[in-house]
């Protein structure tokens, strides 16, 4: 698997445990961005030249591969630049147009930056209340009886980029609609590890990011039932967003289209198809998972964050005495990245009593080999530093 990621064959040694930041990239995905500059250049849904009508064809084919990869249809996908794009749209279109003052938005204690500030900022603007689905030690969300009639939009992630945690959505979602909510899913961490159908999750609203998915930056997906988005309004206005537009007035496209203004991420849409369809190939990790848990239990002064049964490939961990910015340039001087820091998840960390922390996280091309590198480099450093 390797030797599909150029990055390996010029850097040999590097052991990445970084991919829930970002992913590598495929030989595919960058012979496809290659081979669109290179060959195949135009712009979309703006001419009838041959190399226009081509790349609106690959754009297209992109939106159809991302629909099938969420089991949606495609004028319900919507490209973003990523989650945090898409979540901000939904806040701002349907949220701002559906939110009274006293409604409530629910989320949940273990999210993401993502998918809080934007409702912290729907809230104040709108007047509604933010409240929050509680975690308990095991990082496993409490949320029984926390949607209540006021309920407007539950807004949880899928699988927690800190404690690795894969939340119950569809029942969730169940609840959620119980109440008259819609749910809206911060799927970033879940779309690159486990199949996403939407119509079985019975989600209002799903976003992913390209780049964690092996595909190019500033690309990303939004999913929205067909209904949803036709009833919502563009929050960005410009070209291709437009029917007609006089002095006095302009109506708008129908959807996806109403909410991709502008000239378009064209390059990094074509190349998440091929990602998209590396992903569906390549899905494996609980091998990986359960070792290197296995192999920094047994590490003394280390905890791990978060002991749900049902875990996403992520580990992250604190060790006490040892600052988690040290323990990442010492791994980084052996050829091992790691990500460290608060996460983009600071309340959560708070909840353990911690203002920073240590991750690792596993792509297809991670081994058994690299992980016992990793535990034994991290051992070897605690013996050092304690």
């Amino acid at each position: 698997m390797r030797e599909e990621f150029p990055i390996f064959q010029a850097h040999p040694e590097l052991i990445y445990l970084d991919s829930a930041a970002t992913a590598q990239k495929p030989r595919c995905v960058i012979d496809a961005l290659t081979k669109f500059y290179s060959e195949e250049y135009a712009t979309v849904h703006r001419a009838i030249y041959r190399h226009a009508v081509h790349a609106g064809q690959a754009y297209h084919d992109a939106r159809e591969a991302a629909a099938r990869f969420l089991n949606a249809d495609w004028d319900e996908i919507v490209f973003t630049r990523g989650t945090t794009d898409g979540i901000n749209l939904v806040a701002k279109s349907y949220g701002r147009t559906h939110l009274q003052e006293g409604d409530e938005i629910l989320i949940s204690e273990m999210e993401h930056h993502s998918n809080l500030v934007p409702w912290q900022i729907l809230a104040k603007k709108t007047g509604a209340i933010l409240r929050y689905i509680p975690m308990n030690e095991q990082g496993v969300l409490e949320w029984e009886g926390t949607i209540r009639p006021r309920t407007k939009i539950v807004a949880v992630v899928h699988i927690s980029n800190v404690t690795g945690t894969i939340n119950p959505i569809q029942e969730i979602a169940e609840e959620a609609h119980r109440y008259g909510a819609v749910i809206v899913v911060d799927g970033a961490q879940a779309a690159p590890h486990i199949p996403i159908d939407v119509r079985r999750l019975d989600v209002d609203f799903y976003a992913f990011s390209g780049h964690k998915c092996y595909g190019p930056t500033g690309v990303g997906v939004l999913f929205g039932k067909k209904e949803l988005l036709e009833e919502m309004p563009p929050i960005d206005g410009g070209g291709d967003m437009i029917d007609q537009v006089t002095y006095g007035a302009t109506t708008y496209q129908k959807p996806p289209l109403r909410f991709e203004a502008g000239t378009p991420i064209i390059a990094s849409v074509i190349a998440l198809k091929p990602a998209l369809e590396f992903v569906q190939r390549n899905r494996s990790f609980g091998v990986l998972l359960k070792h290197c848990t296995e192999r920094l239990n047994a590490i003394s002064h280390l905890k791990i964050l978060g002991k749900a049964r049902e875990k996403g490939p992520v580990i992250t961990f604190h060790i006490e005495g040892v600052h988690p910015l040290d323990l990442a340039t010492l791994l980084d001087v052996k050829n091992i990245a790691i990500r460290s820091g608060h996460l983009c998840a600071q309340p959560l960390l708070a909840k353990f009593g911690l203002t920073h922390a240590a991750r690792a996280s596993f792509g297809v091309y991670n081994t058994i080999s690299e992980v016992d590198l990793f535990a034994d480099e991290i051992d070897r450093i605690v013996k050092k530093l304690r």
